[in-house]
């Protein structure tokens, strides 16, 4: 039978039958998925079989790493994060730290965890290859290990020389006594030119990002993160230090966003867990909150809407004191999202009102940090548009949140696109698409297909040009939507032929 049994259980197990139910899949099918999954993992000792998943679901607590698995390949089968607890399992204490989410909150740990990891994934980040080693976190053993961000602990010369890397960009390589890149001891310190140009290139990989898409030069933010954590393992003055770990927990956050964009999305979730590590070194709590916000993103577009809330609350909370009016702002908005996803109309207003009111008071004198600067009107507009809009689909497309919906999505578009306009092919590229696609499922909502079809249309123009697998994600699901409500329209189907001839799928998934 295999030792890949466990305790006993009278109960049955009705969450994972209500999985198993919806799945498809017969106990056979699932146990041999269970098999070849363990096998990948080097679990050779596991040998399911049929009588071995009627106990699961008959309330038997099967042994490590079954639960994981079957997180895993549930999780795969609903395209959302299935996590242990939501199958009825019991998680091994030990299953946080496995996944890389309960990390040691400490400096020297922090340093060499993204020092690893970046390595890793410069030499062996294939498409998938960290993806399958790592899982997604979510419920508690993701929300707990975040909670430890608010408890205190201690704190444990010449021009900089660029290096040419992935996707053409500059890495900021600082000459130390055994030369440039080496692991010796820096002749005169750290001068604030140096880091002030480090702080530079990390501006201007954001810029990137906004303006390609995360697939053209994540290489390169990995690449200048890495070199960043080597400068780190040297002493330096705790005013330095703190300027480093924050320029780390930038770079850590955008590596981790620009995973996420192509769909990399364990990847994304741990380089976002360690530059939250590093925003707590760096001592700056508004950054540490902006990296809960992205992380609370990631939770909505996984499905996973009560884990998003509990993140975003957090990021609020730990940062009432410091943050400037546009940062809070941005949290607002993004906790109307999560209320959206919910369908929790009332709580979803009120938390976009709040984003509006507070926005309002957005000024220079707030001396907002870079990494806060993209949140403008276009930005907040965008955000309540796609919260009214996920209510009316919610409400059965209900006309009073399209209603509000439809005016917000208008003016982002229409903000998106002048800024565009005004840096000729730089600017927000990714936003004007995402909210060009997000114009056209409100005139889904709305059915007027054509005028869907022309903005649909507008956003694969874009996407041609971007190396983002969430604009040709959502660009399919709109599509796929129009097919299904407006199939009979020659438009509909022509829009649908396009995008399979202009963004074929093989090419939108490709890897940076």
């Amino acid at each position: 039978m295999g030792t890949d049994g466990g305790t006993s259980e009278k109960v049955p197990n009705e969450r994972l039958t209500s999985w198993f139910q919806r799945s498809g899949w017969s106990k056979g099918e699932l146990a041999r998925q269970v098999n070849r999954r363990a096998r990948e993992l080097g679990a050779h000792h596991i040998s399911t079989d049929t009588s071995r998943v009627r106990r699961w679901l008959d309330g038997e607590q099967p042994r490590e790493p079954i639960p994981r698995i079957l997180s895993e390949l549930f999780s795969e089968r609903f395209g959302c994060v299935v996590g242990i607890e939501d199958l009825g399992l019991r998680s091994a204490r030990q299953s946080a730290a496995v996944s890389g989410i309960d990390l040691p909150w400490a400096g020297r740990q922090t340093v060499a965890l993204i020092n690893e990891f970046s390595r890793s994934d410069l030499m062996l980040g294939r498409r998938g290859f960290l993806g399958t080693s790592l899982s997604v976190s979510a419920g508690p053993a993701l929300i707990e290990p975040m909670q430890r961000w608010l408890v205190p602990t201690s704190a444990d010369g010449p021009a900089p020389a660029p290096q040419e890397t992935a996707g053409g960009a500059r890495i900021i390589a600082l000459p130390t006594a055994q030369g440039p890149g080496g692991g010796g001891q820096r002749r005169n310190g750290l001068s604030v030119p140096e880091l002030e140009l480090l702080e530079h290139t990390t501006a201007e990989f954001r810029a990137w990002d906004a303006q390609c898409g995360g697939g053209l030069r994540r290489k390169a933010v990995v690449g200048q993160l890495h070199e960043v954590t080597d400068l780190l393992q040297e002493n330096h003055p705790e005013p330095v230090r703190r300027r480093l770990f924050r320029i780390t927990a930038e770079l850590s956050e955008l590596a981790g966003w620009m995973s996420y964009d192509i769909g990399l999305q364990p990847t994304a979730q741990k380089y976002f867990v360690l530059a939250l590590h590093a925003a707590k070194e760096s001592g700056d709590r508004p950054l540490g909150a902006f990296i809960l916000s992205q992380m609370s993103r990631q939770m909505i577009h996984l499905g996973r809407a009560e884990d998003a809330l509990e993140l975003i609350h957090l990021a609020q909370y730990g940062s009432r004191e410091g943050a400037t009016a546009r940062t809070q702002a941005m949290l607002h908005a993004i906790e109307a999202r999560a209320y959206a996803t919910m369908g929790a109309s009332p709580k979803c207003v009120r938390a976009a009102r709040a984003a509006e009111e507070t926005f309002s008071d957005a000024g220079p004198a707030d001396r907002d940090p870079p990494w806060i600067r993209f949140f403008t009107e276009a930005e907040l507009r965008s955000e309540n548009a796609h919260s009214y809009r996920d209510l009316a689909y919610i409400a059965g497309r209900s006309p009073a949140y399209i209603s509000l919906a439809r005016p917000e999505m208008e003016r982002a578009v229409q903000l998106f696109a002048q800024e565009c306009e005004s840096q000729g092919n730089g600017g927000y590229q990714r936003s004007y698409a995402l909210n060009l696609i997000g114009m056209a499922s409100v005139h889904l909502l709305d059915r007027d297909p054509e005028a869907a079809v022309g903005r649909a249309g507008q956003a694969i123009a874009l996407a041609r040009r971007l190396r983002s697998e969430r604009v040709n994600t959502r660009l399919r699901k709109t599509s796929a939507n129009a097919l299904r409500d407006f199939g009979e329209l020659s438009a509909v189907r022509g829009l649908s032929e396009r995008l399979t001839a202009e963004l074929p799928e093989s090419e939108a998934v490709r890897a940076c």
